[in-house]
């Protein structure tokens, strides 16, 4: 569950937002995000279904002065559920399935705002 994973170049990432209501704390969704999570991870994480990994975030609440054009602009508290997948396509088919609908409308209800915007991925490196 928490190892490393390796992402293969020419993959495509989805970074998903994910805001929770005020009054619903980190530990009123957990049970249902691992749920949703170890879902994709299982019904989708073969070559048919193309998911390769994932990452949960919480918004620390620090910006990067250095790395930020305004770091005066902050950003509202918020969860970030990062994946990758070997295509687009096979993303929204698994997305667009019943068993892992099921699951994020259970997380949905607890959300003020949820959104998921994709990314090709151009680069990647390590130190040498």
């Amino acid at each position: 569950m928490f190892h490393p994973i390796n992402i293969p170049f020419g993959c495509v990432m989805l970074y998903n937002v994910v805001k929770l209501k005020p009054e619903v704390t980190i530990e009123d969704v957990e049970l249902i995000m691992g749920e949703m999570c170890n879902t994709v991870k299982n019904t989708y994480g073969d070559e048919a279904g193309g998911f390769i990994g994932g990452q949960v975030y919480k918004f620390g609440g620090f910006i990067s002065e250095e790395g930020s054009f305004d770091e005066s602009k902050k950003t509202e508290d918020h969860l970030a559920i990062v994946t990758f997948w070997k295509s687009f396509e096979q993303h929204e088919k698994s997305h667009a399935d019943h068993v892992f609908k099921e699951k994020f409308d259970a997380l949905a209800q607890f959300c003020t705002d949820t959104y998921e915007i994709g990314y090709e991925m151009l680069w990647q490196g390590v130190p040498e």
